[in-house]
C-alpha cells in the first residue's frame, strides 16, 4: 500500500504555462499555432465578425463588398496599391509598382533629417565600441604597420573604453618585428583622439585629463581642473576639499565650479557606444482607478486571441477510425487543453493581482512609504492556493500602475516591528531612508546611526547594520562619500 501524486499532462501543461513570462508565453503560443492545425488566431478585424457568428448573427459584411457595380474604379497613379499584377514584366523595378515614400531609407525624396535619424538609429542598434574605433582607424590613412598596432591596441580596450593591456605586452605581441614602445605610444595617442572622448586611457586619471583636453577653451577654470585631476585625484576621491583648496590656493566658489566640470565627465567613456539593446517590459496586468475604485484587468497586448478552427473541427468524424481522423481528433483535444490552460493561467493571474492591489492600496494612493508588509502565505491563504503556485504567478509577471511598472514580487516584503506594536514594510523603510538622505545637508551627511535615530523617532525600530544593508541596496554611498561642497 502506498500513496503517490500523479500529475496528468494537462496539469503539467497548466503549471508550465503559469510560470512562463510574457515573451516565453508568446513563443509558446506561436509554437502551438505552427504545430496544431486546429488552433488559429483571431485577427483584429475578425473579432466583431467572430463575436457576431458566436451570437448567431449572420449580418456580416464581406470585406470586398462593392456598391453593385462590377466595373472597376479608376485608380490614380499616385494611389498606393497592395496588389501586384500577375502580368508584370520580369524586369519590373520596385519603384514601378510601389511609389517612393518620404520615410523610405533609400528614397531620394527623404529629407536629410530622416536620413540622419535612420543612420544614427542604425549606428546605435548595431555598432559596438570596437567596430566604432576600427571604423575611425580605417579613416586615419595609416601605414600597414601602424594599422596593425592600432588594431592590437583596440583589441586591448575593454567595454568601458579603458586600455586593459600594457604597452610592453603590445610590443611583445609583434615578436621579432622591429616595433618599439615609442611607436606603439604614438599610435595610442592617435586612438585617444578618437570618439568617444577619453577612450584608450590607461587609468582614471588619464581618462579624465583626456576628456578635459577636449572641452572648449572658454570652459571656466579648465587649466585648474586639469591640475586638480593630475595632482590631487586621491584627495578628490576622498572628498578632502579643504586640502585641495589649501594646496591649490583657490577659494570655495572656484572649487565648486571645477567640481561641476569634473562631474560632467564620464569615468567609463566606452558606455557611450554600446551594442546592448534595451529590454522592454510588457506588463501582464493593468491597474486603473475608475469611479474611486481600483480595477485590475489583463493586458490584451500580451498574447493573441485563439480559437478552434471551425472548419477543421467539423471535419472530425467520431465514428471514423482512419489515421487522418485519429490525428485530427488528437489535435483537437490538445487544442482544447491548451486553450483551457491559457484560460486557467489568466484567471489565476487576475485573482492574485487583484488580491495584491487590494492589500497594497495604500501604495497606489500615496507611494512607497505606505507599502504594507506582505508575504506569499498571505496571498495564498486569500486565494486558497499553494504558496508555490503564488510564487510561479508572481515571477516575471509585471503590473502597470499609475506609479509605474513593477514586478508582482515587488509588492512582497518583510516587516519590521514598531514601538506601537505594529509592523512596517522593509520597502517603506527604504523609501523613508531615501527621503532622509535626499533632504540631508550635503556638507554634513547623516551617518547610519543618525538615520536609525531618526527612524526611531518615527516609531520604527531598525538597527544600524540594517540601515547600512538597506542603504547599500539603494546604491546610496556611506556618509563620508556623500559629503559635498555647500
Amino acid at each position: 500500500m502506498g500513496q503517490q501524486l500523479t500529475m496528468t499532462p494537462q496539469l503539467q501543461q497548466a503549471i508550465r504555462l503559469l510560470q512562463l513570462s510574457t515573451l516565453d508565453l508568446q513563443q509558446e503560443i506561436q509554437q502551438n499555432l505552427d504545430s496544431n492545425p486546429m488552433l488559429e488566431e483571431i485577427e483584429e478585424g475578425e473579432e466583431d465578425e467572430y463575436e457576431a457568428d458566436a451570437n448567431g448573427n449572420d449580418d456580416t459584411v464581406s470585406a470586398d463588398a462593392g456598391n453593385g457595380d462590377d466595373s472597376p474604379e479608376p485608380v490614380a497613379e499616385d494611389t498606393w496599391s497592395d496588389e501586384i499584377g500577375a502580368d508584370l514584366p520580369v524586369d519590373t523595378e520596385w519603384e514601378d509598382v510601389y511609389p517612393a515614400t518620404e520615410i523610405s531609407p533609400g528614397s531620394g525624396s527623404a529629407s536629410s533629417e530622416d536620413r540622419d535619424f535612420l543612420f544614427d538609429q542604425h549606428q546605435a542598434d548595431s555598432e559596438t565600441l570596437h567596430e566604432h574605433l576600427e571604423w575611425q582607424l580605417n579613416l586615419a590613412g595609416l601605414s600597414d604597420t601602424d594599422r596593425a598596432i592600432g588594431t592590437a591596441l583596440i583589441d586591448g580596450i575593454d567595454e568601458d573604453g579603458m586600455l586593459s593591456v600594457s604597452i610592453e605586452d603590445i610590443v611583445e605581441s609583434f615578436g621579432d618585428e622591429d616595433i618599439g614602445a615609442e611607436e606603439v605610444i604614438a599610435v595610442l595617442r592617435m586612438i585617444q583622439s578618437f570618439d568617444p572622448p577619453g577612450v584608450g586611457a590607461r587609468d582614471l586619471q588619464e581618462c579624465l585629463i583626456l576628456q578635459l583636453g577636449r572641452l572648449p577653451e572658454h570652459t571656466p577654470h579648465l587649466d585648474t581642473a586639469i591640475q586638480v585631476v593630475r595632482d590631487h585625484l586621491a584627495a578628490l576621491g576622498n572628498r578632502d576639499y579643504t586640502q585641495i583648496m589649501q594646496r591649490m590656493k583657490i577659494r570655495e566658489p572656484e572649487l565648486r565650479e571645477i567640481m561641476e566640470t569634473i562631474r560632467s565627465l564620464s569615468p567609463r567613456p566606452g558606455s557611450q557606444v554600446s551594442s546592448t539593446h534595451a529590454d522592454y517590459v510588457i506588463p501582464d496586468v493593468i491597474v486603473r482607478k475608475r469611479n474611486g475604485r481600483w480595477q485590475v484587468e489583463l493586458n490584451p497586448e500580451t498574447a493573441p486571441r485563439l480559437r478552434i478552427n471551425s472548419h477543421y473541427e467539423g471535419m472530425v468524424r467520431r465514428a471514423d477510425t482512419s489515421a487522418d481522423n485519429v490525428y485530427m481528433r488528437n489535435q483537437l483535444q490538445e487544442a482544447r487543453w491548451f486553450l483551457k490552460s491559457l484560460q486557467s493561467r489568466n484567471e489565476t493571474l487576475i485573482k492574485v493581482a487583484s488580491r495584491i492591489v487590494e492589500h497594497q492600496r495604500g501604495f497606489l494612493e500615496y507611494g512607497e512609504e505606505a507599502m504594507k508588509p506582505l508575504v506569499l502565505h498571505d496571498i495564498a491563504e486569500a486565494v486558497e492556493m499553494h504558496e508555490s503556485t503564488i510564487s510561479r504567478v508572481t515571477t516575471q509577471k509585471y503590473m502597470h500602475t499609475p506609479r509605474g511598472i513593477y514586478e508582482l514580487k515587488y509588492f512582497f516584503s518583510s516587516h519590521v516591528g514598531t514601538t506601537g506594536g505594529g509592523e512596517c514594510s522593509s520597502t517603506a523603510i527604504r523609501a523613508i531612508i531615501r527621503k532622509i538622505v535626499k533632504a540631508e545637508n550635503p556638507g554634513k551627511p547623516l551617518s547610519d546611526s543618525k538615520i536609525a535615530d531618526l527612524l526611531a523617532e518615527q516609531g520604527i525600530k531598525v538597527a544600524r547594520r540594517t540601515i547600512a544593508k538597506y542603504r547599500e541596496s539603494l546604491s546610496i554611498p556611506p556618509s563620508n562619500e556623500r559629503k559635498q561642497l555647500v
